[in-house]
């Protein structure tokens, strides 16, 4: 089947789904790897849920948060010494492995139903796309975030919305199957700060190709690993497009493909120069 045909497969299969019931998706008893991942995968919704999956659960759910502690220190003034209480900030790591899986038990369902099957199918599908790119490019990427329900971003630390607002599938944004966000980093590098270099290099791989195949970062630096279409409103609102042109057509805000296609992707995959 050619790319048109591929196409026109996803739209249709998105035409018809149900959002909430619409991924038959098991926790595979056998992770994936993505360097196995072939381009016959785009003409199969289980088989891109199966690889973002494995995407997903290769990543460390480790992170560093601010934590706020309030210390007494002594001061001297005019000769005099007194006890104050100062407010410090510091990082601190936080594993939040436990969350998703919470999150997932509470709405019934596994784990790879709620993070995977949560997210848009467009939306998806551009992912398949860019993170066969970045494996390709070598930059090992991992998903530590896909679909978050009110529930799960009430409990997420660190940069985030509203509990209700979370483009990530917010009640606010339409729930279930209509997630449009995923946090990035790569799993490249023997320790965390090798990690970490890697991520650095990955987020500035997604600005430089990322459009290529749909995909940008809204807040750059400012929220690093956060991704989202970029023919998306929350893109839009942050990176200073015109929101209203960028709603408009955006197939991935209502859940249907045909206009959230993963762009040049479905047309001939770019072949990006590894960095």
């Amino acid at each position: 089947m050619d790319a048109i045909a591929a196409r026109a497969h996803l739209d249709a299969a998105a035409a018809v789904a149900d959002p909430v019931t619409k991924v038959p998706l098991a926790e595979p008893e056998v992770n994936v790897s993505p360097l196995e991942a072939s381009d016959e995968c785009v003409l199969s919704e289980a088989c891109i849920d199966q690889y973002l999956w494995s995407v997903y659960d290769r990543a460390p759910k480790v992170d560093s948060i601010k934590v706020e502690e309030q210390i007494k220190t002594t001061v001297k003034k005019n000769g005099k010494s007194r006890t104050v209480t100062k407010t410090v900030t510091k990082f601190v790591n936080e594993d939040f492995t436990w969350k998703d899986p919470d999150a997932a038990e509470k709405a019934g369902m596994s784990v790879a139903q709620y993070v995977i099957g949560g997210m848009d199918g467009a939306f998806k599908a551009r992912l398949y796309h860019l993170f066969r790119a970045l494996d390709d490019a070598g930059l090992a990427p991992g998903m530590t975030s896909g679909f978050r329900d009110d529930y799960r971003q009430s409990i997420a630390s660190g940069n985030k919305a509203a509990t209700n607002r979370s483009y990530h599938g917010g009640s606010l944004r339409g729930g279930y199957g209509h997630g449009l966000a995923a946090d990035i980093v790569s799993v490249k590098g023997e320790t965390r700060s090798e990690r970490c270099i890697s991520s650095e290099i990955l987020w500035k791989w997604i600005d430089a190709h990322g459009k290529e195949y749909g995909i940008g970062r809204p807040y750059l630096d400012k929220d690093p690993p956060h991704i989202a279409p970029i023919d998306g409103k929350e893109y839009a609102d942050k990176r200073g497009l015109n929101a209203k042109l960028a709603e408009k057509g955006n197939a991935a805000t209502s859940g249907v493909a045909k206009a959230a296609k993963p762009l040049q992707a479905l047309q001939g995959r770019a072949e990006p120069k590894p960095l």
